[in-house]
């Protein structure tokens, strides 16, 4: 007689609630490894088995309650194969049978390796299912779409911190994807796939756009909410296109390749909707080559200038600084945000040359602002991205301050969060040596590390105006400026907000602690420097 009734079960038998919760389970020798040392009832599925049986069965469990089906799933851990089966047991749980599978050999079909509701990180397997799936559309005449969506930050992450922790964070954002809910009407079916680092897949059986809209917009709700790793909290930001069978074209390359197009335009607008892709997409492709032609006439003729803005102290309402913003004034366009050709100085490789044509204008605008408003006053500039992540990007900075024109105390360089969190450290010693004030600017947009703002030698933190506008009406806005401000103060730094735009927002940033802000409140005592800047430049170009 076998010692216990595990030693003769070929399978591990798990009995799982929706929120990953195990109520029972019931193990053999064929799954040895995966059978807890005791008795794990009550346990949630991440503390007792790796990461990827973990969510391969949360995923194979919900998709099983969903659809009211028995759901095939597959995992591998040390080497080893799993198969899984899970069967719907009622609305809120589901039972989930493992068992050890042998290595799929080259003839068998890597799609049938693959669940419908499993993120599919295996590239091949998913490219093949892909390519399944538009075969027997094509043949049984079913709709089909594709959405791409770019993750934003999940590259920095493994960058700057460790790959592994940024798989942590993209598995752990993908785990919670949401479900189809009970009571909402029936979404077309749909699954998942990995392209990239930073490139998610989704193949809906669909044609119709609010279907998909109403699925791929649920999906980037969820990654858009931070990931917890341990003690820290990232934050990803998905862009996503969308390209449909037959619509748009009719092999995976094509879907691949427009999809890939309006993904890459809702980025370029820093657009939250879903871009569907249009044969508009194709003339603005063509549009920004004549953009980046015009722009190296425009660099060369200075067109490209900053305009200006004031900041104030909240509190008294005192001038502290003057804080200039990309404008091109286009001969025939008018004047142009920064949004609409910085995407292209950027893919273009123009973007350090327009930095360092902008830092070298600092000197007569600084000359302006000293005549006008005295000798207290900062001038603040923000220099491009990819100015900033070049080697002799502080050597450029220490050139234009030996040249003269304006003390290192009264300049101030604004660096964005997510080029602080990437730039090394010896950049900003090199800086706080010569005696510039760095801010870190768009603050809640991307992701810094604590422990890298408190050692930095930096002088302030300045908030994204998106939370700032919205800290009134949108509780998750008055959390992130609320943590924003008291991270500054804790940290000794000053705390600035952008998008002051009533003595009610001013209010409330005081109550919060802010100390400086600007923004529309303040537009009509700032507009006559930056006229009289524009004038001034408009003489210099004649």
């Amino acid at each position: 007689m076998a010692e216990s009734l595990g030693d003769v079960l070929p399978d591990l038998v798990v009995m799982l609630r929706r929120d990953g919760v195990i109520l029972s389970h019931l193990g053999g020798r064929s799954v040895a490894a995966l059978v807890p040392e005791a008795d794990a009832t009550g346990q949630r599925l991440e503390s007792v088995w790796p990461a990827a049986a973990a969510t391969c069965l949360k995923q194979a469990m919900r998709r099983a309650i969903a659809q009211r089906a028995t759901v095939d799933s597959f995992f591998a851990d040390s080497d080893v194969s799993y198969e899984v089966r899970a069967v719907a047991q009622g609305p809120d749980r589901a039972l989930c049978v493992i068992r050890a599978a042998a290595a799929p050999s080259a003839a068998q079909d890597p799609a049938a390796l693959h669940d419908a509701g499993r993120p599919q990180f295996d590239r091949r397997g998913f490219l093949t299912r892909f390519h399944d799936t538009l075969s027997q559309a094509a043949i049984q005449e079913k709709p089909a779409s594709l959405a791409l969506i770019q993750l934003d930050g999940v590259a920095e992450i493994a960058r700057v911190i460790d790959a592994k922790i940024a798989e942590q964070v993209l598995s752990n954002a993908i785990v919670r994807l949401p479900e189809a809910s009970a009571d909402a009407p029936v979404e077309a079916s749909w699954y998942l796939g990995q392209l990239s680092t930073d490139l998610l897949a989704v193949v809906v059986e669909s044609s119709d756009r609010d279907a998909i809209e109403s699925r791929v917009s649920r999906i980037c709700a969820s990654l858009r909410e931070p990931v917890g790793i341990g003690d820290a909290a990232f934050n990803l930001t998905p862009y996503a296109g969308v390209a449909v069978l037959g619509q748009d074209g009719t092999s995976p390359k094509s879907l691949l390749d427009k999809a890939r197009s309006a993904a890459a335009e809702a980025r370029r607008s820093n657009s939250a909707k879903i871009c569907f892709f249009t044969d508009t997409l194709k003339l603005r492709s063509l549009a920004r080559l004549d953009v980046a032609r015009e722009m190296r006439d425009a660099i060369a003729n200075r067109e490209i200038r900053l305009r200006y803005t004031g900041r104030y102290e909240l509190a008294t309402g005192r001038l502290v600084a003057q804080v200039g913003y990309l404008r091109w004034s286009h001969r025939l366009r008018g004047e142009l945000p920064a949004g609409e050709f910085l995407g292209v100085a950027e893919t273009t490789g123009l973007a350090t040359v327009l930095s360092r044509a902008v830092l070298e204008d600092l000197r007569n605008d600084f000359a302006a602002m000293s005549s006008h408003f005295g000798t207290d006053t900062r001038l603040s500039f923000g220099a491009l991205r990819h100015h900033m992540l070049q080697e002799d990007f502080a050597d450029d900075i220490g050139r234009f301050l030996a040249d003269g024109g304006i003390p290192a105390e009264r300049l101030e360089l604004r660096i964005s969060e997510r080029a602080f969190a990437t730039m090394g450290a010896s950049v900003y010693d090199t800086l706080h040596g010569l005696g510039v004030q760095v801010v870190v600017d768009e603050v809640g947009r991307g992701f810094a590390s604590l422990d890298r703002l408190a050692r930095a030698p930096i002088w302030g933190l300045q908030l994204d105006r998106a939370w700032v506008t919205a800290l009134r009406t949108d509780p998750l806005a008055l959390k992130v400026c609320r943590a924003g401000i008291s991270a500054a103060c804790a940290l000794g730094l000053t705390p600035i907000a952008t998008g002051v735009d009533d003595e009610a927002q001013r209010a409330a940033l005081i109550d919060l602690g802010c100390k400086h802000g600007s923004g529309d409140l303040y537009a009509k005592a700032t507009s006559e420097f930056d006229t009289l800047i524009m004038g001034r430049a408009s003489q210099i170009l004649r």
